[in-house]
């Protein structure tokens, strides 16, 4: 089985979902970028800070990461023995992201900085929308660029359940 496994997709895909998913089926600890990145009242963390945190994690022997983040993609790619692409099209995703507003609007989820409340926003919205038109090509060639690592790009929610099931297996 793999150690350390990314999972990357779009906003609303359920990475973090999935991370918490595999974490039950594997043992391996999960580190959520977002809960790196974010500080109180949705403030960036400094860049600095963040690559120190996100370097001190990759550098153990077992994780599951989820997020973007695609300035420290490449960094993390180094590290991974698997990837997980949840390559979703936008109105799957959109409707994960409006989900999880209904659901969770004002409380900070626990795959999110302390002080970081789910809320509504538009320019996240359009984000999400155009996710795929503006990452795919990218994604498609540090994956492809990347040798030494297993990739699984995941097309819908099947295809997820069947991966899962699989993995819970082993």
């Amino acid at each position: 089985m793999y150690n350390r496994i990314l999972i990357i997709g779009s906003c609303g895909s359920g990475k973090s979902t999935l991370a918490r998913s595999l974490h039950q089926a594997t043992g391996l600890p999960v580190v959520h970028l977002d809960a790196l990145h974010w500080l109180p009242g949705w403030t960036e963390r400094p860049r600095d800070e963040f690559d120190a945190l996100l370097t001190a994690e990759l550098q153990k022997p077992r994780w599951i990461i989820d997020g973007n983040f695609s300035r420290t993609l490449p960094l993390r790619l180094h590290y991974c023995d698997a990837v997980i692409w949840l390559d979703y099209n936008r109105f799957v995703c959109l409707w994960g992201v409006v989900r999880r507003v209904l659901s969770s609007h004002g409380r900070t989820r626990p795959d999110m900085g302390p002080g970081c409340p789910e809320r509504f926003d538009w320019d996240f919205m359009k984000y999400v929308w155009h996710f795929n038109g503006n990452n795919r090509k990218k994604l498609e060639s540090l994956l492809n660029g990347t040798p030494g690592m297993a990739v699984f790009r995941i097309k819908n929610r099947r295809a997820l359940r069947r991966l899962t099931r699989e993995w819970a297996r082993k």
